[in-house]
């Protein structure tokens, strides 16, 4: 029982920093109906300015105290990411309003590339560590329940309660706040939030500066755990399961898709993978995302599409 429990609070912990990548895909698809290939390239130009802004810092103000080199890094390199989505707002999408799917979808895989080669120029391409202070070494708790208790990481932990306050603190801006609700009706019907004076521009451009916040925390927090390297920008496409299982519209639906491909991944790979020589953590969350693509393509919590003649 113990080892289940310790494998469960895994992929529980896994199944947040998934959410927090995927949030950046709902988020920017329910306000402009853009499906963001770029969330994988934003999430690593931004572990890339975390890191080396990092190291910068203290050689540029001569500062010891490395908790204050690190908020400024991350104020900084939010700044950047604030940058970043509102030249491709007033750059790109600005210019596509209207277009095929296809086209906006395009528009989005050349920054992708875009934002790959202007990191590496500007930044390096060597690989870099995010040193923020979180704690690396294991814990072992519950061994008065237990026997042998149950061995937790204290970084994955840390971890993924930033993503979890990360995630309360955007469903309190979408429902408490003036811009949140803006924010809701163009996602609901962008013709109709534009005729009560709602501007999308302006909208659009809050989306992509979230979007580009999520981007940095999460790549802060994998760039702490696996390093700073171009690898990182595949991290996104193990968030595609997840916004197929939880449906591209729905912020709730992203972490509960998080949290099932997580467990799924850890359980799976643990009980069924010995059985047909392992590798199942690399493939489990793609079968279950095509197995719902087949049966509802909506996903779980996501918008039916009804198509009227």
């Amino acid at each position: 029982m113990g080892f289940f429990l310790e494998t469960l609070l895994g992929g529980l912990m896994a199944g947040m920093l998934y959410a927090l990548v995927a949030l950046g895909f709902v988020l920017i698809f329910k306000a402009s109906g853009v499906f963001n290939f770029a969330q994988g390239a934003m999430v690593l130009f931004a572990a890339l300015a975390m890191a080396r802004f990092a190291e910068w810092v203290p050689a540029w103000t001569g500062l010891d105290n490395k908790i204050v080199a690190n908020v400024l890094a991350f104020l900084l390199a939010g700044a950047v990411m604030f940058v970043v989505a509102w030249l491709v707002e007033l750059l790109v999408l600005r210019r596509l309003v209207n277009q095929e799917a296809a086209t906006l979808l395009m528009a989005t895989l050349g920054i992708t590339y875009f934002l790959e080669g202007v990191g590496q120029t500007i930044f390096g391409s060597s690989i870099y560590k995010i040193d923020i202070g979180m704690p690396k070494d294991p814990v072992i708790v519950f061994d008065q329940v237990f026997q042998g208790g149950i061995l937790i990481n204290k970084e994955d932990v840390i971890a993924a309660c930033i993503a979890a306050g990360l995630v309360a603190l955007l469903t309190l801006f979408f429902q408490k706040t003036g811009t949140g609700r803006a924010l809701r009706a163009v996602a609901d019907d962008h013709q109709a939030a534009q005729s009560i004076g709602i501007p999308l521009d302006r909208i659009w451009v809050i989306v992509w500066c979230v979007a580009g916040v999520v981007a940095l925390v999460a790549g802060m927090i994998w760039g702490s755990k696996l390093g700073v390297q171009f690898s990182l920008a595949t991290v996104a496409l193990r968030a595609l399961p997840v916004v197929i299982l939880g449906g591209l519209t729905s912020v709730p639906g992203a972490i509960i898709g998080g949290l099932i491909i997580g467990v799924g991944e850890k359980l799976s790979e643990v009980y069924i993978g010995p059985l047909v020589g392992g590798g199942i953590e690399i493939w489990f969350a793609y079968v279950l995302a095509l197995g719902f693509l087949l049966i509802r393509p909506q996903g779980l919590f996501g918008e039916k599409i009804i198509d009227r003649v």
